[in-house]
């Protein structure tokens, strides 16, 4: 029972962020509003020149079935106008598909992205802060490097001197 309530919980949780992700989406409000009037302009084009598409509601049904490629096939443009307006109406509703899919998909995707793109600025600010890092290092192990040349050198003449004496 308290699984089930918290399962509940988390599933009206998602829900409300999700919602709130699609009404920050102008896209979305867009995509739809182009789906409603597409299928209203087609369905009344339908009804007014096709024999077969009685009725504005069935011209409508029938841009919204053809649109969004269900096909029931209880109303079928039988004309040539009619035929080609269906034809029209599947490439948009395959635009529309598409757009939508790719709308849905940066909503449920994009805080996620947004999350990856902060991880991976401050991956890159580390990443500076390690070259320079051993940018200074390497100076350095070259400056060493140098005192050691000198050193060597004098301890060489310092022995070459001290086999001299003798």
């Amino acid at each position: 029972m308290i699984q089930d309530c918290t399962l509940l919980k988390n599933t009206l949780r998602w829900t409300e962020e999700v919602r709130q992700d699609f009404s920050k989406k102008e896209s979305l409000a867009y995509i739809l509003t182009v789906a409603a009037g597409a299928t209203a302009a087609f369905g009344l084009l339908l009804y007014l020149f096709d024999p077969n598409v009685h009725t504005l509601a069935d011209g409508v049904w029938s841009a919204w079935v053809t649109m969004t490629h269900v096909g029931f096939g209880d109303v079928v443009p039988t004309s040539f106008f009619g035929r080609l307006l269906a034809a029209a109406l599947i490439l948009l509703g395959l635009i529309l598909f598409s757009l939508f899919t790719a709308t849905l998909s940066v909503a449920f995707l994009g805080k996620d992205m947004a999350v990856l793109g902060k991880e991976l600025r401050s991956v890159e600010k580390e990443s500076e802060q390690v070259a320079e890092e051993e940018s200074r290092i390497l100076q350095e192990l070259a400056r060493l490097h140098q005192r050691l040349d000198r050193l060597e050198l004098a301890l060489a003449a310092r022995a070459d001197a001290k086999a001299g004496e003798s």
